[in-house]
């Protein structure tokens, strides 16, 4: 027990350390970048808050969605909603948003109940292709405005900061980011994470031991959702505007690509996810622009044969590489 106690003590000051140099990073992002990669680093940031919910619930609890773009939507048009049409104060709507994501989540969930695998992919594969039309119909339109969207005005930094308002919106959106790492990271690492992830490798075994399966469940549904709807809320205000169009299907989908080749199961694996999800089609759009999607396409396959655990697993050779320690100590 003394030697493996010491042996843990220096990986922990290690993942310490870097916690703390990434925090650090980001805090500075802002004043080292330029205005228009100020608003992709914001991005990234609330990309990687809705991916975060979707990898609990694939990676942790392993259900598949294909539908989670459909929570980003709601979350964006109840955001856009409040604000243009009451009067709401921007931030005070964020988790009224995500309260609406969860209600409508767990209410997706308790029917997905009887759907595993590529059913359940399926149904919310259904979601992703519905909610785009329904915001179209004229029956809403005195709400969603139709195809022509609804227009949010950019905040500037409150108290006088000396801040712009790009610079705000980041500092805005990390403090999200963070609530949401330290939130999960509490739950995944307590009884209710060991539940779930029981409940992926082994839903048989799991429920004669007691787990409540169908409880667990819909709960990471809807969490998930929750956290999908903070994160469509959070780009209302940053992108200043939302239609139905800007939701379609291959939001969907690249979300799910995104925690694949970040890392599923693994909580760093969303904010590499959500980086992907930025920087390779702008960098594709440079390199083709007659061809941006056929050069992302051939980067997602390389990166699937390159890297089959998604890029926190090349991180972790890496890291173990440099630090030396037994890959089992960097898997814990």
């Amino acid at each position: 027990m003394p030697a493996s106690s010491s042996q843990a003590l220096p990986g922990s000051r290690r993942r310490t350390l870097l916690i703390g140099a990434t925090a650090v990073v980001l805090v500075l992002l802002p004043v080292l970048l330029t205005q228009y990669q100020t608003f992709q680093a914001t991005m990234i940031l609330l990309y990687a808050i809705a991916l975060l919910g979707l990898n609990m619930l694939v990676g942790y609890n392993g259900q598949i969605s294909i539908g989670h773009g459909a929570f980003f939507a709601i979350g964006a048009y109840v955001t856009a909603i409040l604000v243009s049409s009451f009067g709401i104060p921007y931030w005070a709507t964020i988790p009224i948003a995500g309260l609406v994501c969860l209600v409508i989540g767990i209410l997706f969930g308790i029917p997905a109940l009887r759907l595993e695998g590529h059913y359940l992919a399926l149904a919310t594969f259904g979601l992703a292709l519905a909610l785009p039309q329904i915001l179209k119909l004229h029956v809403f339109e005195a709400w969603t405005k139709g195809v022509v969207g609804i227009f949010v005005r950019k905040p500037k930094a409150p108290f006088g900061l000396p801040l712009t308002a790009d610079q705000w919106l980041y500092y805005f959106t990390l403090f999200f980011l963070a609530l949401a790492f330290l939130f999960a990271a509490n739950l995944l690492r307590g009884r209710i994470g060991q539940a779930m992830i029981a409940i992926r490798d082994q839903p048989a075994a799991a429920a004669s031991m007691g787990v409540n399966v169908s409880y667990y469940k819909t709960m990471t549904f809807g969490l998930s959702a929750l956290y999908t709807g903070v994160a469509g809320a959070l780009s209302a205000v940053v992108v200043q505007f939302v239609a139905p169009d800007s939701f379609s299907l291959h939001l969907s989908i690249s979300f799910l690509l995104a925690i694949v080749i970040g890392g599923l199961g693994t909580m760093w694996g969303a904010l590499f996810g959500a980086v992907f999800m930025v920087v390779v089609p702008n960098l594709a759009s440079e390199i083709s622009t007659a061809a941006p999607w056929a050069i992302y396409g051939v980067a997602v396959i390389i990166f699937m044969y390159v890297m089959p655990t998604g890029l926190v697993g090349l991180v972790r050779k890496i890291w173990n590489g440099f630090s030396r320690t037994p890959a089992a100590g960097g898997a814990a």
